[in-house]
């Protein structure tokens, strides 16, 4: 089977396209296998061989690229916040103010929330700027951006 080499060249290849396709980060690593792999072919090793590099390399690969990634990011950041709650300490802008009510409607990055002042702030208005408190079930609880404050748009 002198030819078993160029297969896994071309499973390296195909590992490393769909890897372009795809949201997570492994098919590069079986790719890198698969390649080690042809490398281990072309010197003249067995089948055997061959299957033991792919597998061992990718293994590792994929082991170490999410030891990695856990300590530099996850270890760095604490827990990496998505969703909603990222959004304590983000800027809104009040798109609807309710009158006779004491809320109104914030837009956050193009999400648009009910929306009640925190204790003490005065009721909203349209057009003004306010940073996310926190949020409670659907409604969010804001403070008026102060003056220094900026916003990630400026």
């Amino acid at each position: 089977m002198d030819y078993l080499w160029i297969v896994w060249l071309i499973a390296g290849v195909a590992f490393a396209i769909a890897e372009v396709f795809t949201l997570g980060f492994v098919l590069l690593w079986f790719a890198v296998g698969a390649i080690a792999a042809s490398l281990v072919g072309l010197a003249g090793l067995g089948v055997g061989w061959q299957v033991f590099v792919f597998f061992s390399v990718s293994i590792l690969l994929t082991v170490a690229s999410r030891t990695i990634l856990e300590n530099t990011i996850f270890q760095r950041h604490g827990r990496l916040k998505t969703g909603i709650e990222s959004l304590p300490g983000q800027t809104g802008t009040v798109v609807e103010a309710r009158s006779g009510a004491n809320e109104g409607a914030v837009k956050v990055f193009g999400s648009t929330w009910t929306a009640i002042p925190v204790d003490g702030e005065d009721p909203l208005e349209v057009g003004e700027r306010v940073t996310v408190d926190r949020i409670d079930g659907t409604v969010i609880y804001v403070r008026k951006e102060q003056s220094g404050e900026r916003s990630w748009r400026s």
